[in-house]
């Protein structure tokens, strides 16, 4: 039978999958969408918020302009669409900004957007997360001192579902993603109908009044704010390019219907943010970042928080403590939590991608059990996890670092999408060049954009934590550069030169002995049967008494191989023999040395403990001798056959059991 880890593993990730059924994971737009556009559609349940918040700090006179950075932010949304949907045909291979960076404008301006988009996909998952329990705790006040252990559930329930494959998760998140589409969309659709009937919805903040921080707002200042409201509406745009990432995990054709999934989620984004934004301004709801600036606010404000602005919007839409405003704030906290899945498999991909190409360690590469890229998966949930434990939970601080990369990377992408279309013009034909000009100018206006929210995102934001994650980019450059370095020194020190395959002069074999017992012998047995040039039994004398008993029962049994004995007075095993191999090198250099340990094989872990553990330091410091062969020689104690069921019921290539070496 399996063991208990291995049944748990099953029993949550499921069977593992035959590397030729990958077809079978791959997914149709309708699993897609849910996957790849959590997170942009997310981004609706906050970005209107967003842009309230700071236009508030000017007091009510200033939220008339919410419509107008609202409609720079549809935008900009509707370019960044565009642009990526260019991507994904130019690029099918997934990858995104990342590739495009990597094909147009070289390597460090690659590793630039990889760095940048690893940061944002860990903090679209922290944030996302955080925001989404917050939601749930404002429901159920008991659960507030447990909110990061909540956190922390969520998250390794979301590894799970992902380590289970692709198709799988798409199916697990199907159903709260249309959920809250349908949900919101219907609130939207619902408010405009009464809007047009005579009886628009009315907040219940509407007849709120919103104290302005004392401060001018005139000139630069007030242009300052402007590019402030913008620069937070933007968080709407983040998650836009996960599904340029994650081509390849569509069904073929798979450029064609990234694409139409990515046209789809922006509709959708553009829609259901354009109608929250519409629906705040008819019900004339109010926010604030202190519930205390709120006059008029019918509680205690430094006990009660204010309700967000989807929920103003359904309670005013459908009636505080209706059914369909109860719907709309559970699809509203799912799909928080859930948006978190597109990072789930944005950064995998990512990260395969790059070490492939021998920027991040190669076990990232390889796909597990399920077919899913699972150190990739376990890698983004465990740092995310740090995260929320680092910052417990604070959805406050966490945002601060947050859409940084993901601007950081759409800039860069449009400029290496520009310098695409301006190689592609070479070769074009008349009418082409129409068409790729106007697509240049589309991507020419997006880097624009998208680099002046970048600037002012850093501008506002770097003191409030922003720092962290502009401390973090050129780290992690740093690292995938000196990743790549090393993989290229082994790379070359590896290559094969002429005289690499010479025979050695001599070999010499050599077998630790500690007690003459099967083990020994099997040894023995083992490195006389590769016929050596010089065969030698070695034991080291750590107990005087003991070394001659060894000795007397070596005559005693009459072996022919002679014992070498060489002395300890420190009582140490490691150095002894290591002194003895190097002596055997410095007389032969061209001369190989194999040394053969006797080692018990034990079923059950706490028979590890009760035995040493030299050979494994002899077996660590021979390995960095020149010219040195360590060959175990493993005895199976009656235990070890108990387990070999189990062993043969697990996957291919599992570590052996524990290993000892004999006393």
């Amino acid at each position: 039978m399996p063991s208990a880890v291995n049944l748990l593993k099953r029993l949550l990730l499921g069977r593992p999958l035959r590397s030729d059924r990958v077809a079978e994971t791959l997914l149709p737009k309708r699993l897609a969408l849910p996957i790849f556009a959590s997170d942009a559609l997310s981004s609706v349940t906050y970005a209107t918020q967003e842009i309230l918040l700071i236009l508030s700090i000017g007091g009510i006179a200033l939220l008339h302009l919410t419509p107008w950075v609202a409609l720079a932010v549809v935008v900009l949304l509707a370019v960044v669409v565009a642009s990526y949907r260019q991507v994904v045909h130019a690029y099918p291979s997934g990858g995104g900004s990342y590739e495009v960076v990597v094909r147009n404008l070289g390597r460090d301006p690659s590793l630039v957007v990889a760095a940048a988009l690893m940061v944002d996909y860990v903090m679209t998952v922290a944030v996302s997360v955080a925001a989404g329990v917050d939601n749930v705790v404002s429901a159920v006040p008991q659960l507030y001192p447990h909110r990061v252990w909540l956190a922390v559930g969520v998250l390794v329930l979301l590894m799970a579902m992902n380590l289970r494959g692709a198709r799988e998760s798409g199916r697990a998140f199907a159903v709260p993603t249309y959920l809250f589409v349908v949900a919101l969309g219907l609130t939207i659709v619902v408010g405009l109908v009464q809007l047009a009937a005579g009886n628009p919805p009315v907040a219940e903040s509407a007849g709120w009044t919103i104290r302005p921080e004392e401060v001018d707002i005139t000139g630069v200042a007030f242009v300052f704010l402007l590019l402030r409201a913008f620069a937070s509406g933007c968080t709407a745009l983040t998650g836009v390019e996960a599904i340029s990432n994650g081509v390849p995990a569509f069904q073929r054709p798979k450029a064609a219907n990234a694409g139409r999934t990515l046209v789809i989620m922006g509709i959708l984004a553009i829609f259901l943010f354009s109608g929250v934004t519409a629906l705040s301004m008819i019900a004339q709801v109010r926010v604030a970042e202190d519930p205390c600036d709120l006059i008029g606010f019918p509680t205690d404000c430094h006990s009660t928080g204010q309700r967000t602005v989807i929920a103003q919007v359904a309670a005013a839409v459908f009636g505080s403590g209706s059914v369909l405003f109860y719907v709309v704030q559970a699809g509203a906290a799912l799909i928080l939590l859930l948006a978190a899945n597109t990072a789930f498999n944005g950064f995998p991909t990512l990260a395969s991608l790059l070490a492939q190409r021998r920027y991040l360690p190669r076990q990232l590469h390889t796909r597990g059990d399920r077919l899913a890229h699972s150190n990739g998966i376990v890698l983004l949930g465990l740092v995310a996890i740090a995260l929320i434990a680092a910052f417990e939970g604070s959805v406050t601080a966490l945002i601060q670092l947050y859409i940084i990369g993901v601007f950081t990377s759409f800039t860069l992408s449009q400029i290496g999408m520009v310098k695409h279309w301006n190689t592609a013009l070479a070769d074009a034909d008349r009418a082409e060049r129409h068409r790729i000009h106007g697509n240049r100018l589309i991507n020419a206006v997006g880097a624009v954009l998208t680099a002046t929210v970048l600037v002012v995102v850093l501008a506002t934001k770097f003191t409030h934590g922003a720092y962290l994650v502009v401390i973090a980019i050129p780290v992690l450059f740093a690292l995938m550069r000196g990743i790549h370095r090393y993989y290229g020194d082994v790379r070359r020190e590896l290559e094969p030169e002429p005289g690499d395959v010479a025979l050695p002069s001599r070999v010499h074999s050599v077998v630790l002995v500690s007690t003459l017992h099967k083990p020994t012998l099997r040894a023995l047995a083992f490195a006389r049967a590769n016929r050596p040039d010089t065969l030698t039994a070695l034991t080291v004398n750590v107990d005087e008494v003991d070394t001659e008993v060894l000795r007397r029962e070596w005559d005693r049994q009459g072996i022919e191989t002679p014992l070498k004995v060489v002395e300890s007075p420190y009582r140490e095993i490691t150095r002894p023999v290591i002194d003895y191999i190097k002596r055997i090198r410095r007389a032969g250099p061209r001369d190989l040395v194999c040394v053969y340990i006797p080692e018990y094989v034990a079923g059950r872990w706490w028979e590890n403990l009760l035995h040493n553990q030299s050979s494994l330091r002899l077996t660590w410091r021979l390995r960095f001798e020149p010219g040195v062969l360590v060959v175990s020689v493993p005895w199976q104690l009656d235990s070890s056959h108990r387990r070999q069921v189990d062993r043969a019921d697990r996957a291919p290539g599992h570590a052996r059991r524990g290993i000892t070496p004999p006393d």
